[in-house]
């Protein structure tokens, strides 16, 4: 597959969490998102602009929180027009950002942002149960890759 999500062909770290069958780099993670990521899993004032063609769409804090479930690192935000932070991971001193790709051709600053905490993200409660249900969703799929194998 080709990626196009920022700094995909450095992030090769291997995943540090077993549970995940099949999981083993950022890519395969973006590979087993992509058949995850829908409509409900957007953050709510975004749905009604996400499509198929657009998968990455307010996927941004539960994608990197997830990451950092599974591959350690911590997670970053670049503040965004209205107030909201679009979240990336940095792990190993490594930045990569697996729903880069919502923005086109919009260039973000992966410099000097603020850390990000999923206790501050996780207070909203739509967003903890969408994070709950993406990493559910992942868990699904790699259970059934397993089975496969």
């Amino acid at each position: 597959m080709g990626y196009i999500f920022y700094n995909w062909e450095n992030a090769i770290m291997k995943s540090s969490n077993s549970d995940y069958y099949g999981i083993v780099t950022p890519q395969d993670m973006y590979d087993a998102l992509s058949h995850i990521w829908c409509e409900y899993t957007c953050a709510p004032r975004l749905r009604n602009e996400w499509s198929k063609d657009n998968i990455t769409l307010g996927q941004c804090s539960i994608t990197a929180f997830l990451v950092q479930d599974i591959f350690g690192g911590k997670v970053f935000g670049v503040l965004r027009p209205g107030g909201n932070y679009h979240c990336y991971n940095v792990i190993d001193g490594v930045t990569f950002d697996l729903t880069s790709e919502q923005f086109g051709d919009e260039k973000l600053s992966y410099e000097d942002n603020p850390e990000q905490f999923r206790e501050v993200h996780f207070a909203k409660q739509e967003k903890k149960e969408r994070y709950e249900y993406l990493r559910n969703e992942l868990k699904k799929h790699c259970d059934s890759c397993k089975l496969q194998h």
